[in-house]
């Protein structure tokens, strides 16, 4: 039997106690604040209902911005535009038929001649009339002639002007201002109705806005798809962004448009975003965030936009923010 000394006994429970304490004395942490990755999807739907002609996007393709999603039967989009197309060249011909002349252009080209004519004759009488004044201011011609050559003058005069006034008539647009205003008002609203109707023909076969991941699909080609209903679901690339959280006593050391650095499994060397929203108000740690030192404290709510980036991180991906 080995009998150990009492002061030995004392020095071995204080090694043991000092290896307990430093063996579950819980670790120091950084100033690392912990979050994941969010994205915000954009569900992309048609305006009408409609069968659902072609869907050239499958779930989990990338896709760039421009890029076909779908495309609803166009049979009756194509026809109510040919309508509005219709209706716009039939009030333009109205306006164009109220604009024209009463006349035809021969019967306003001898309407012309008319006048050329009546113009002729006006100038003969009128150089008889003055011949004639000048001999009866000789005594050589009666009174009698001279008034039959100033009637000549005047019937010839009288027969130009009314020349004229052919002309002029013939020369007036077919229809008065107000015929004419209310048929171009006409004109403009078949030309409003035709730009919705070619709206609504882009809007049955949408593009891909931005440029990222088809994240789900809702409808296969061949089904009927109600209006309003989304088709496909896009996940851009450029907007993904960081939600993480911060404890009450660091909030105010933040500000947006400042940046913070960020790393997760796998993601290789920290990179940088920009903060874009702090929350107003604070709230209890969310259940996902599982540190014993944020447990049960005050924290406000931080995101910050990612960069673009050729491999955008994947939502839900949890990381680790640190400030700048």
């Amino acid at each position: 039997m080995i009998v150990i000394p009492k002061p030995a006994i004392g020095a071995l429970a204080l090694v043991m106690l000092g290896a307990a304490g430093w063996y579950y004395w819980p670790e120091a942490e950084g100033e690392n604040w912990l979050g994941y990755v969010e994205a915000e999807t954009i569900y992309v739907a048609a305006p009408v209902s409609g069968r659902l002609a072609a869907r050239p996007v499958e779930r989990g393709a990338n896709v760039a911005a421009g890029a076909p999603l779908f495309a609803l039967d166009p049979e009756t989009t194509n026809a109510e535009a040919a309508g509005a197309a219709a209706q716009v060249a039939a009030a333009s011909a109205q306006v164009a038929d109220l604009s024209d002349p009463r006349q035809r252009a021969p019967e306003i080209a001898a309407a012309r001649a008319a006048e050329a004519a009546a113009a002729a004759r006006l100038a003969r009488a009128s150089n008889d009339f003055d011949r004639m004044a000048a001999l009866a201011r000789k005594g050589f011609a009666s009174k009698a002639q001279l008034d039959a050559a100033r009637a000549a003058r005047d019937a010839g005069a009288a027969e130009l002007a009314a020349a004229r006034a052919q002309i002029a008539a013939g020369e007036m647009a077919a229809g008065r201002v107000a015929q004419q205003q209310a048929a171009r008002a006409q004109v403009a609203g078949a030309a409003a109705s035709l730009r919705v109707q070619r709206q609504r023909q882009r809007e049955i076969a949408p593009v891909a806005p931005e440029a990222g991941v088809i994240e789900q699909t809702y409808y296969n080609p061949g089904e009927w798809v109600p209006a309003n209903a989304p088709v496909v679901a896009v996940l851009p690339d450029a907007r993904r962004k960081l939600r993480f959280f911060v404890p009450q006593d660091r909030i105010a050391t933040l500000k947006v448009g400042s940046t913070v650095r960020y790393g997760c499994d796998g993601c290789g060397k920290s990179a940088t975003a920009r903060i874009s929203f702090i929350a107003p108000r604070a709230e209890f740690s969310p259940p996902v965030i599982y540190s014993d030192r944020a447990r049960a404290k005050l924290v406000f709510l931080v995101e910050a936009l990612l960069p673009p980036s050729a491999k955008p991180l994947p939502p839900g991906l949890p990381v680790e923010v640190t400030p700048q």
